[in-house]
């Protein structure tokens, strides 16, 4: 069976990430959409809530499912059977950081990783500032699921 693992933070789940993820799912016979567990970090959205976001978006895909992992990625592709990592690049700093750990993950493990370049369309969406423009007003929707979105705007609102 090919499988494949497309990780991130998720926080929240975008259009960009839904792209790299749709774009992937034909390709292997399962998609691990991985959500990375970082304790020292504070998100917007829980774990939980992220997985539950990206569990309801991803149900367009058959071939797709959810889940999370903690340290290191070639750790949970090992533990998995999972050969390839697909990474969604917006632009040559992407490449660059990205090159680096996938030549590491590669030495340390033999996992493959490759690299999707995100659609012309979504090359600017990040969700760092997805949120952040969302804090200051700013309109989002078209960058987001409908669903998340709607949270997105609630969190704002709970944390005023």
């Amino acid at each position: 069976m090919r499988r494949a693992v497309c990780p991130g933070s998720f926080d929240p789940v975008t259009n960009g990430h839904l792209d790299i993820i749709g774009r992937t799912a034909p390709l292997f016979d399962e998609v691990v959409v991985a959500v990375l567990v970082n304790k020292s970090k504070k998100g917007m959205f829980t774990l939980e809530e992220r997985i539950e976001m990206l569990t309801e978006q991803a149900q367009q895909w058959p071939n797709v499912r959810v889940d999370s992992f903690h340290g290191l990625l070639v750790d949970y592709c090992l533990a998995q059977d999972i050969r390839a990592i697909v990474k969604g690049i917006r632009a040559v700093s992407d490449f660059d950081y990205e090159l680096q750990m996938a030549q590491m993950n590669h030495r340390l493990s033999g996992v493959d990783t490759l690299f999707m370049p995100t659609s012309p369309e979504f090359s600017f969406i990040a969700s760092s500032l997805v949120k952040e423009v969302a804090t200051f007003g700013g309109d989002v929707a078209h960058l987001l699921p409908g669903a998340v979105h709607q949270r997105l705007l609630e969190r704002i609102a709970e944390r005023a």
